[in-house]
């Protein structure tokens, strides 16, 4: 008995500093952010990339030292090509600029899927106005062809060349009015699909992370820190909401068995809150690289965005609203003193629409009017530009604390050897 009492104590003397240590670990990893500790955070954060860069680079060499050599005659290549005047210059231009479409388009669909570390969908800021913007443009110049190029769209720093432009300049109406219906859905879907896909692409791309740090945990033998928090979760009432998700979380963790290409292929076709939580589970439990991302992908870039498109689309050139207004009426027919005033009703909604999709005439070049316009870039630009700069915070912070874990683990795990071992 007393053998197993000194055994006890020297277990809670060897727990203690450790979990004091602990403790104080998470301290500093709490205060390691931009705001309270920027300096040690840039640090750490600059140590991190520094660290990656070094492994990836010892990994090609090791892997693929072929690789990494023609990646290098690559770079020299474009940047001899760029340097050189020459005829090609202008096909340089051209190349440039749809790389630059691309990129841009995958980038938003990226951030979107991380939110821009603020849970913000760049569909909504981005490719949704685009999509609704050219759709009105189109019906009311009665025509689609308004791009000066495929990557004629919005970007950040500026806006598309047709959305300013008068209709005459584009000439004759192509599809005339008929019925209020002007510009059909299935010539104004190709001259925004391009950008949808690329939006749909960098979707799939940003839910690439959870699955790889949560497949490359599985392999080391432990558990991503979402799946302990998900199991180790009280079931305190913190509201309907939370609770619901909550519930359907844990129901997916007990049906991870069901996790296939169809599965992962309907999550990924719907607006899901809850997709990162497959990408964990489908890392944790094994799921092929190849099976999640082309079902990933194909739910995303090719099934959801569509949907969405064609959706706004419906909206901005009145079929979703003429269906509606049909339906409505057909119900207000039936109540008892609104069939003989839904006539009047009906003609006023139509000139109001009627004039709203008119052409209109090019404003003269006021002060005013410039100044509004001025003011209004200004101001989105200086919220997506604070919304960015949240984000780099974020992974700046994020980044420097993980690197900064990887340094008190060590430590634990020296300090615990060196008590077992006396």
């Amino acid at each position: 008995m007393g053998f197993g009492k000194g055994s006890t104590s020297s277990s809670e003397t060897m727990a203690s500093p450790i979990a004091e240590l602990r403790e104080k670990h998470q301290q500093e990893l709490d205060n390691l952010t931009l705001t309270t500790q920027p300096f040690k955070t840039l640090k750490f954060f600059i140590l991190a990339v520094v660290q990656y860069f070094k492994n990836c680079v010892l990994y090609l060499l090791a892997k693929g030292g072929w690789l990494l050599l023609l990646s290098a005659v690559v770079v020299a290549f474009v940047f001899l090509v760029a340097t050189v005047d020459g005829p090609h210059e202008k096909h340089l231009e051209e190349i440039s600029h749809y790389f630059q479409f691309g990129l841009w388009w995958i980038a938003l669909g990226v951030a979107s899927s991380i939110g821009l570390g603020s849970g913000l969908h760049t569909f909504v800021l981005y490719l949704g106005p685009h999509i609704a913007l050219f759709t009105i443009k189109a019906m009311q110049c009665g025509r689609v062809d308004l791009k000066s190029a495929i990557y004629d769209t919005i970007q950040l720093e500026r806006g598309p060349s047709w959305l300013d432009k008068d209709c005459d300049e584009f000439g004759e109406p192509v599809f005339q009015s008929s019925n209020l219906l002007r510009v059909p859905l299935s010539s104004i879907l190709p001259h925004v699909q391009i950008e949808a896909v690329l939006w749909g692409v960098g979707t799939a791309l940003g839910e690439l992370p959870p699955y790889f740090i949560s497949r490359a945990a599985r392999l080391s033998g432990s558990k991503f820190d979402a799946m302990e928090e998900l199991e180790a979760t009280s079931a305190e009432d913190d509201g309907v909401i939370a609770t619901h998700l909550k519930t359907i979380k844990r129901w997916l963790m007990s049906h991870a068995q069901h996790l296939n290409f169809f599965t992962i292929l309907v999550l990924a076709s719907v607006p899901n809150p809850l997709f990162d939580l497959a990408g964990i589970m489908c890392g944790q439990f094994g799921i092929p690289f190849w099976k999640f991302f082309l079902s990933t992908v194909i739910g995303k870039a090719i099934i959801k965005t569509h949907i969405q498109t064609v959706f706004i689309i419906c909206v901005c050139n009145n079929q979703l609203l003429n269906w509606i207004e049909n339906e409505m009426i057909w119900m207000l027919s039936f109540v008892p003193g609104l069939a003989s005033i839904l006539p009047n009703v009906i003609t006023k909604l139509h000139e109001m629409r009627e004039k709203f999709l008119s052409p209109t005439p090019a404003l003269p070049s006021t002060k005013q009017g410039k100044k509004w316009d001025l003011s209004f870039a200004a101001i989105w630009n200086t919220v997506v530009w604070l919304m960015l700069l949240n984000f780099f915070f974020k992974i700046v912070s994020s980044t420097a604390q993980r690197y900064l874990k990887k340094q008190q683990d060590k430590e634990v795990a020296v300090i615990s050897a060196s008590t077992h071992s006396d």
